[in-house]
């Protein structure tokens, strides 16, 4: 049987392999989250309902009392003497019994000492306490309510005042600390002077300050200029012999100069006898502090070095020991300075 011519077929080419899809992955059905209930914030009680509250400036004062108490509860007063008699009035006119004040520089002070001295229960307030209770508009005004507010909740912490005997202390001793730093600063003049007219008495005196530098010091402006009689005026004490002292004591003299250490001399002498008199100020105070000590003896501390040219001008570690009832000097690195300032 004769099969008809046909077209060949063509080769089918093989099919891929199909790829599996990858199971899609279901996606999680977000669920809204609900906001979490807030309670409600607690009301704050007053604690202090009779509170005012004063922002303190250099030329005026912010007063706020209670809102019942006046029919404008936020005035402005001057700052002089007059002005805080005002104040003081108008505030027992409002029947408030404690205040709070902010304490700007020491603008406060002559407010505060008024406002305790007439009965107030007056709380000294540091400024960093307003600002972290939350941020509010600034203004003299919105300052006052503010620390009238926050006083009424009983918020604000009061600093720290020491008894009137210890202001007075603590004042004559401060008074007495800046004398210091200012009799420092003319001894730098004198050796800049001395160093100026190439006169070494730095490098072969350990200070200038002492027995032997005062002493050449003092005969240089006099006049003396022989580097070996000025030698001659060496303490037995000294490190350095009087060859050495006389080799370092050949200067130029200039004039001016010469007129530069004589008013640097001058001051620093001038701030000793201020000191001296800060010293006795401090004395007569601390003779006014009631006996602590009782029948207890003090046993006497070993000087490791001799009296410097700062340490105080009487024996102060026995009224010290009577006033706190301890000898604080007793203690490693502590000396009577330190102890005065504790």
């Amino acid at each position: 049987m004769v099969v008809p011519n046909e077209e060949p077929k063509k080769p089918t080419k093989p099919k891929k392999p199909t790829k599996l899809k990858k199971p899609t992955k279901l996606k999680k059905s977000r669920e809204r989250s609900l906001p979490v209930p807030v309670p409600a914030a607690a009301a704050l009680n007053v604690i202090n309902p009779d509170a005012a509250g004063i922002d303190v400036h250099s030329d005026m004062h912010m007063v706020c009392v209670p809102a019942d108490c006046d029919a404008n509860p936020v005035r402005q007063f001057g700052a002089n003497t007059a002005d805080l008699q005002e104040i003081v009035a108008w505030l027992k006119k409002c029947r408030v019994r404690t205040i709070a004040l902010e304490s700007t520089g020491v603008y406060w002070i002559p407010l505060f000492e008024l406002l305790e001295s007439e009965g107030f229960e007056v709380n000294l307030v540091e400024p960093g306490q307003l600002s972290r209770c939350g941020a509010r508009p600034k203004t003299d005004v919105l300052d006052a309510q503010w620390i009238q507010r926050l006083h009424s909740y009983g918020l604000l912490r009061a600093s720290f005042r020491p008894p009137d005997s210890v202001l007075a202390l603590r004042a004559y001793w401060r008074q007495r600390q800046m004398q210091v730093r200012y009799a420092a600063s003319h001894v730098q003049q004198m050796q800049k002077a001395m160093e100026q007219m190439n006169v070494k008495l730095t490098e072969v005196v350990s200070d200038i300050t002492g027995l032997t530098g005062m002493s050449i010091i003092g005969a240089i402006l006099e006049g003396q200029r022989d580097p070996i009689k000025l030698a001659q005026l060496r303490d037995e004490r000294c490190q350095h012999s009087e060859e050495q002292i006389a080799l370092a004591l050949e200067g130029t003299w200039r004039p001016e100069y010469l007129f530069e250490l004589r008013q640097a001399h001058e001051l620093y002498q001038f701030h000793h006898r201020q000191i001296t008199e800060c010293d006795q100020q401090v004395q007569a105070e601390l003779a006014n502090f009631p006996n602590r000590a009782g029948e207890k003896t003090r046993s006497v501390k070993p000087q490791k070095h001799g009296r410097k040219s700062n340490d105080v001008r009487f024996e102060a570690a026995g009224p010290l020991f009577q006033a706190l009832g301890v000898d604080l000097t007793l203690i490693e690195g502590i000396d009577v300075g330190t102890a005065l300032v504790i």
